[in-house]
């Protein structure tokens, strides 16, 4: 009976290290959803503080990016700023 499903011949010790994979991939997903409820928690403390987490994410995200593309970014700003499409920080 062909259910159009390819046929699948590996070895045991491929398909040991298949589990292995596959186990590994589950365990870091797993560390990943605790490492964000981390983050959540740290942002809720931030904003009982009263700091203004959607500031902060973009600190975070900013940060994330080099030196270079941060410094592209000031000069899009002063552009912007000097047409009159953003209002300058008082």
């Amino acid at each position: 009976m062909d259910d159009g499903a390819p046929a699948v011949s590996l070895s045991e010790t491929a398909r040991e290290k298949l589990r292995q994979v596959v186990a590994k991939i589950e365990r870091l997903e797993e560390e990943k959803k605790e490492v964000a409820a981390q983050i959540k928690e740290v942002y809720g403390e931030a904003k009982s503080m009263g700091y203004d987490t959607k500031a902060l994410r973009a600190v975070v995200r900013l940060r994330k990016q080099d030196r270079q593309e941060r410094e592209e970014q000031s000069i899009l700003d002063t552009y912007l700023l000097a047409l009159g499409e953003i209002e300058p920080l008082t």
